[in-house]
C-alpha cells in the first residue's frame, strides 16, 4: 500500500471437466457482486505469494501459478488506485478435493462457469478484461504450463575479503535472509525439483526452499561458474533433461552462466532468441525469471517470462 495505491493480487482459478473448461467465480457476501479470487498484499508479501494465499483464503483451494494474465485498475472511494495482478492457476482434483471451503461472511458462494457463462456472471469489466487475457492462452493451445525458474544465488561474501577457493564462498548476513525470503515467492510457482551449482554461495540460496519442500538438493557442475570460466560448462544438457521432464524446477547458478541458461531455454524450445533474453538474464542476487512452458508441447516455444527482484533486505 502507497499514499496513492493499494496493490492486490489473484487469479484465475481453472479447471477442465469432461473435457470442459471451467474457471472459478467469487460470489461475495458484502457487495452481493460477482468476481475473481483477489486479494490485498500483506506487509512483507510478493504480488505471488499474495495470489497464492489469497486464492487458498478465499476458495479453499491450494494452487500454483501459471502465466501472468494482467494487471486490472480501477479507482476506489477512497480515491486510492487499487492495482491488482493477475495469473492462471490450475486447480488439480486432489486440490479440490481437499478443499474446505464453507459459505462465510466473505464469500456466499463458489461457482465454476463455463467462459460464456463467466462473462455474463462477472460484475466489473475490469474482471472480464482478465478473462480475455486467459482466454487468448486457450485459444493458443497453452493454457497448460510448466515452469523452468532461473535464479541467480543470494549476496555472497564479498571476493576480496575471501581467501579460499570462490566455489566455497558463502552468503554474507544480508545473503542469508534473502535466502530464507526466497521460500515464499518460489514456492508460488509450484517448485517439484530444485537443481544448483555445487558452489556454497548456490548451494546455501536453495537449502531454505529445498528443506521447505522436503524435496533433495541436485548439484550440477553443468552450471558452475568454475566450469563456465574454464570453457567446460554445459547448460544444455541441464536443460534439455528440465524440459523433457515437463516439471517445475529451480535452476540456481551464477551472473556469468544465466544468459547461456536462458539461451538453452530459447533454443530446446524453438523460440527465436532476442533482447528479452538478456533482460531475463540481467538478475541481480537473489532474483529470479520464470519462464513458462507448454506443458503439452515444450517445443511450441516460451509462453511467456516474468521476473521477479528480491524482497528489500537490510543491509
Amino acid at each position: 500500500m502507497t499514499d496513492t495505491a493499494i496493490y492486490a493480487a489473484g487469479g484465475v482459478v481453472w479447471r477442465v471437466v469432461d473435457g470442459k473448461l471451467l474457471v472459478l467465480l467469487i460470489h461475495r457476501t458484502r457487495y452481493r457482486d460477482v468476481t475473481l479470487p483477489k486479494g490485498k498484499v500483506d506487509p512483507g508479501e510478493t504480488l505471488a505469494e499474495t495470489a497464492v494465499r489469497e486464492i487458498h483464503e478465499e476458495t479453499g483451494i491450494r494452487v500454483s501459478l501459471g502465466v501472468a494474465l494482467g494487471v486490472s485498475r480501477y479507482s476506489l472511494p477512497s480515491k486510492k488506485q487499487k492495482i491488482v495482478h493477475y495469473w492462471s492457476a490450475q486447480a488439480t482434483e486432489p486440490a479440490i478435493r481437499a478443499s474446505v471451503f464453507v459459505p462465510n461472511k466473505e464469500i456466499a458462494a463458489l461457482e465454476w462457469a463455463t467462459l460464456k457463462k463467466a462473462r455474463g456472471l462477472l460484475s466489473y469489466p475490469v474482471d472480464i478484461e482478465i478473462l480475455d487475457g486467459f482466454e487468448r492462452l486457450v485459444d493458443d493451445g497453452v493454457l497448460e504450463t510448466f515452469p523452468l525458474i532461473v535464479l541467480r544465488h543470494a549476496k555472497a561474501v564479498a571476493r576480496e575479503k575471501w581467501t579460499k577457493a570462490d566455489a566455497k564462498r558463502p552468503l554474507s548476513k544480508k545473503g542469508t535472509r534473502q535466502a530464507a525470503a526466497l521460500v515464499g515467492p518460489l514456492s508460488a510457482f509450484g517448485v517439484m525439483r530444485v537443481v544448483t551449482s555445487p558452489a556454497e554461495r548456490c548451494v546455501a540460496t536453495v537449502a531454505p526452499l529445498a528443506a521447505s519442500l522436503e524435496r533433495r538438493i541436485e548439484r550440477s557442475e553443468a552450471i558452475s561458474q568454475d566450469a563456465w570460466e574454464e570453457g567446460r560448462s554445459d547448460p544444455r544438457a541441464v536443460v534439455g533433461a528440465r524440459v523433457r521432464a515437463r516439471k517445475p524446477t529451480l535452476l540456481c547458478s551464477h551472473g556469468p552462466v544465466l544468459p547461456d541458461i536462458l539461451t538453452e531455454i530459447a533454443l530446446a524450445t524453438g523460440t527465436m532468441r532476442g533482447s528479452y533474453l538478456g533482460s531475463a538474464s540481467a538478475l541481480e542476487v537473489a532474483s529470479f525469471s520464470v519462464v513458462h512452458l507448454s506443458a503439452t508441447n515444450p517445443g511450441s516455444g516460451i509462453v511467456a517470462i516474468e521476473t521477479h527482484d528480491p524482497k528489500p533486505s537490510p543491509e
